[in-house]
């Protein structure tokens, strides 16, 4: 991602061009190929001279821009999927790899997921 001068005239050169397609030039895009508007625009605000106060309000103390923050909340997709989300995972200290099994209790409406031991005899049934 550019900054400071280097930001400030790659902008210049491409102000004839969307807004999206100057952060997209500017190297503002996540890992998931979104479009980092608050960070470019935080960015060029910052190359212009003005310094903005860092968002380290909750939690871990890192400053700027935290991206999309956790609501405890999700919905059903159309396709039946539930997503529960990296914020989650990642609070969780959850691995990409690890199994669960799926444990649903219906008197209460939750869903547990239970953390499946390597080799585990215990493995949830594939036409669940």
């Amino acid at each position: 991602m550019l900054e400071g001068k280097a930001l400030l005239d790659k902008a210049r050169a491409l102000s004839n061009r969307p807004e999206d397609q100057i952060a997209r030039a500017c190297g503002y895009v996540g890992p998931s190929g979104r479009l980092l508007k608050k960070s470019f625009y935080r960015a060029l605000v910052e190359a212009k001279g003005y310094k903005l106060p860092s968002h380290a309000s909750s939690g871990g103390g890192g400053g700027g821009s935290r991206g999309r923050q956790a609501e405890f909340r999700t919905r059903v997709h159309g396709n039946g999927n539930l997503l529960i989300g990296h914020a989650y995972t990642r609070r969780m200290g959850l691995e990409p790899g690890q199994e669960f099994k799926i444990e649903i209790h219906e008197e209460t409406g939750s869903i547990w997921l239970l953390p499946m031991d390597e080799g585990s005899a215990d493995a949830p049934d594939q036409d669940d």
